[in-house]
């Protein structure tokens, strides 16, 4: 589930090295552009927590495999399209197969493991996503650059077909049908792969919240398509009129959802879950640490392949340091002292904010940043995961096995939205600030560079003060 895990997050950077090879093949439009880029984006985050509950309903090793085979199928279309107008729909669909799959790994985490085997689960899951992104962004410049058989751009999509066929094979093999079982080992999933449990046939029974749905699908397609899209059209009046009607549909939706609670209905979201200790907390942190992350990897990739003129290829290895960290940080840190248990989130984000700042002074006026710009990365990537594993873990430790899935399927989509949020506001800062200043140079660049980099130090800072405030609550 892992690896089908990787595999998707591969495809939310891959298609951004690729996009000008793509254009120039499909004679596509810049707006045809965006939408191949970001329609992914928008299925995949609109669709989260319905995937979520699908997986709750029938299963979430079934419903995995159920999204494997449409994101797989939907690679392979994308890698064959003719057009413009037919990848814009193949990816529209790949984002939905990623919707319907990526929300199980947490669940059947949930489910399968406990204690101190939840914990090594779940920092695996974390460093799987700071790779992920990081990797996309190598693996596109890889492929668009080796121009496989003169197929140019295809293999970028087509890489995911053998791997997933192989994904839904082992996965068929060894994937519980109804899902794992509190406190139960892999071992002993195996053997209850063919029987449903009493809890298994309790969730099976609950009922599906349509109006929860078209609510809640509302409510993230008029927030995310403005924030895919707004930037590139310059946030024309439309884009803030979405931002304030999916504020306005969200509202709707948490009223609908309480209301449905109180009537004992089973609502998409059952407040339950976000009125669990340090859920709260920790999607505040989740949202704030995955703005840094998108914004920073956004805005970098812009400075070192516009500003400073590195190929594709060489851009994305400069994330390698920060991702490497990042796995390490994230697979080992249980194993600190106790005593700094405490102090770990807080901290990353102070560390975070400090590295940040570091990467764009060192970049600061054209320079290529030399040696010390390698310990500046690890300093992000170590930050990032201190900021970001403990709050996931921390929040999903004691969940009870029955909202394993509404709570995977909104910190899913939080750490999604958090992202995109991060791509918008500090992409926007960075071409506002470089038009302010001229041409695209890697002077005007860097200085663009480093004014983000002080917005996401403030960020982070931020996130650090209101999760201690909210602590002490």
């Amino acid at each position: 589930m892992l690896a089908a895990q990787f595999m998707a997050l591969l495809d939310v950077f891959i298609v951004n090295v690729a996009a000008p090879t793509i254009g120039s093949d499909l004679d596509a439009s810049g707006a045809d552009l965006q939408l191949v880029v970001a329609g992914y984006a928008i299925t995949y985050s609109v669709l989260l927590i319905t995937g979520a509950r699908l997986g709750d309903r029938f299963g979430p090793g079934r419903v995995h495999l159920v999204g494997l085979a449409l994101f797989t199928a939907a690679s392979l279309a994308c890698g064959l399209a003719r057009g413009s107008t037919e990848l814009i729909v193949f990816r529209l669909v790949q984002g939905a197969g990623s919707a319907v799959m990526i929300p199980q790994v947490l669940s059947l985490i949930q489910r399968t493991f406990s204690g101190e085997a939840r914990v090594r689960a779940l920092g695996v899951y974390s460093a799987v996503l700071a790779v992920g992104a990081a990797a996309g962004q190598v693996a596109g410049g890889v492929l668009v650059g080796a121009d496989l058989l003169g197929a140019g751009w295809r293999p970028v999509f087509l890489v995911n077909v053998p791997v997933g066929l192989v994904l839904l094979v082992v996965g068929g093999r060894v994937l519980p049908r109804g899902g794992g079982l509190p406190g139960r080992s892999t071992a002993d999933v195996g053997a209850v792969k063919e029987r449903t449990s009493g809890a298994a046939a309790r969730k099976g029974a609950r009922r599906m919240d349509w109006p929860g749905l078209v609510l809640l699908g509302a409510a993230v397609s008029l927030v995310t398509v403005p924030l895919v899209l707004g930037r590139e059209n310059g946030w024309p009046l439309w884009s803030w009129c979405s931002l304030a009607a999916g504020a306005l549909v969200f509202l709707l939706f948490c009223g609908a959802e309480t209301r449905l609670a109180r009537r004992g209905g089973d609502p998409l979201i059952a407040p339950r879950v976000l009125r669990h200790p340090g859920m709260a907390l920790a999607v505040l942190r989740v949202t704030a640490v995955m703005a840094v992350n998108g914004g920073f990897l956004f805005v970098l990739t812009l400075h070192v392949q516009g500003g400073l003129g590195f190929s594709a290829l060489r851009a994305g290895l400069t994330f390698a340091p920060t991702a490497v960290v990042f796995g390490a940080v994230g697979l080992t840190w249980r194993r600190w002292p106790a005593s700094w248990q405490r102090a770990l989130i807080p901290s990353g984000f102070a560390l975070l904010a400090l590295s940040v700042v570091a990467v764009g002074l060192l970049f600061r006026g054209g320079a290529d940043g030399g040696a010390w710009l390698y310990a500046a990365y690890a300093g992000v990537g170590a930050g990032l995961a201190l900021a970001f594993s403990p709050a996931l873990t921390g929040a999903l430790a004691a969940v009870l096995p029955e909202d394993a899935a509404d709570a995977g399927g909104l910190l899913a989509t939080v750490t999604q939205l958090g992202q995109l949020i991060g791509v918008a506001v500090f992409g926007t800062l960075f071409f506002n600030r470089l038009e302010s200043l001229g041409a695209l140079e890697a002077y005007s660049s860097s200085e663009a560079l480093l004014t983000c980099m002080f917005a996401l130090a403030t960020t982070a800072a931020l996130g650090a003060v209101s999760g201690l405030v909210l602590r002490r609550r």
